[in-house]
């Protein structure tokens, strides 16, 4: 049940292949345009699910003016905050997969690269099994707590990669490589811990583990917004930063930039932008190798176009993968496999990623082989 991590393939940073763009001559109106499109998913997603709403209604649900009560808690209560924590969560995973392309000079990282997002997933589901809030916290995946727990494990995990990777200084390689097995050794402790679940448990944290944003209320948004505020402007602003650390160490020292602080804080910024948003979606996967590339495809490896664009391609990405896992049924499980499976069950929206992932992976594999 556990994801296996990407194991990316490592390329000579003087041969990076997915380099091939189309350029957008009016870039701030190309953002513009993105911005609406997430707008509009935002209403889709309002709109339909296992209760309609018309335009009137959702209108009416956000003036407070509804005419049933009950629209006015699905479309405040339920959908709205889900909406803003997929939009944002998005963002970020698909900004830290940016950052991570861009210093390890890997077209094939993304945020599970330096074992954040297994290792706020392993923090979340220990303190699940081992009932460290006692009865109290029965509701917890409501509250605060798991998203602290989740957060901190993903920090830790992220800091416990860079020491095992340094030997006087950091090199790229030899991060991806140590990435890698943390993420690997994260992923067989989680398998571990679920033998320990009690049947109960086994759900939420398979829900934890694939990613999901069922049930994510303000609560919930209340804990990403203020990670995101701080970490995406971070990202943005060492745009110029990463854009001299792509040219390699090398040159980056001769242009008097200190190569070892800058990409401390960069990989500081990702683990910050993946352990936030993985604290309170789940590990979602490959969101944040699909969205930068798509960037990537349209503005090139300019990481001042790049970096802003990665952010909202995926937020788009996550959220209509969202809408997908809402409207999605797989009662039919239930009816093949004899589980008791309600008819109008959802998919969680990793698993959507994950469908949408690997052919995704598959094109980058035949598309740098013909590059090459």
């Amino acid at each position: 049940m556990t994801p296996s991590p990407t194991v990316p393939t490592l390329q000579r940073s003087n041969a990076l292949p997915f380099q091939r763009s189309i350029y957008v001559r009016r870039f701030p109106l190309f953002l513009t345009l993105c911005g609406l499109l997430i707008l509009l998913l935002v209403v889709l997603h309002i709109t339909v699910g296992t209760l309609d709403f018309s335009p009137r209604q959702i209108v009416l649900a956000l003036t407070n003016q509804a005419e049933e009560l009950l629209h006015q808690q699905v479309v405040l209560g339920l959908r709205l905050p889900r909406a803003l924590v997929a939009i944002v969560a998005g963002g970020m995973l698909g900004l830290a997969g940016a950052i991570l392309q861009t210093i390890t000079r890997n077209p094939l990282a993304e945020p599970g690269l330096m074992g954040v997002s297994s290792g706020a997933v392993l923090a979340i589901i220990i303190y699940i099994v081992s009932d460290a809030g006692g009865d109290a916290w029965a509701g917890v995946d409501s509250g605060l707590i798991l998203p602290a727990v989740g957060m901190i494990g993903g920090l830790l995990t992220g800091l416990l990669v860079y020491w095992l990777s340094y030997d006087r200084g950091s090199d790229p390689m030899r991060l991806v490589l140590v990435g890698v097995l943390v993420a690997g050794i994260n992923g067989a402790l989680i398998s571990v811990v679920l033998l320990a679940a009690q049947e109960s448990e086994i759900m939420r944290i398979v829900r934890w583990t694939i990613g999901s944003t069922s049930g994510r209320v303000w609560v919930h948004w209340q804990t990403i917004w203020p990670v995101a505020l701080a970490a995406i402007p971070l990202g943005l602003l060492s745009a110029g930063l990463a854009n001299t650390l792509q040219l390699g160490d090398g040159v980056a020292t001769g242009l008097g930039v200190r190569v070892e602080a800058a990409r401390v804080l960069l990989l500081a910024i990702a683990a910050l932008l993946t352990a936030g948003a993985v604290s309170v979606v789940g590990g979602i996967g490959f969101i944040g190798l699909i969205g930068p590339h798509a960037a990537r495809m349209v503005v090139g490896s300019d990481v001042r176009r790049l970096f802003p664009l990665s952010v909202l391609f995926t937020a788009i990405l996550l959220i209509a993968s969202d809408i997908a896992a809402r409207t999605i049924t797989i009662g039919w499980v239930g009816l093949l496999t004899g589980l008791d499976i309600p008819d109008t069950a959802g998919l969680p929206v990793g698993a959507v990623t994950a469908m949408l992932g690997a052919p995704f992976f598959l094109f980058l594999l035949l598309r740098g082989k013909s590059a090459l």
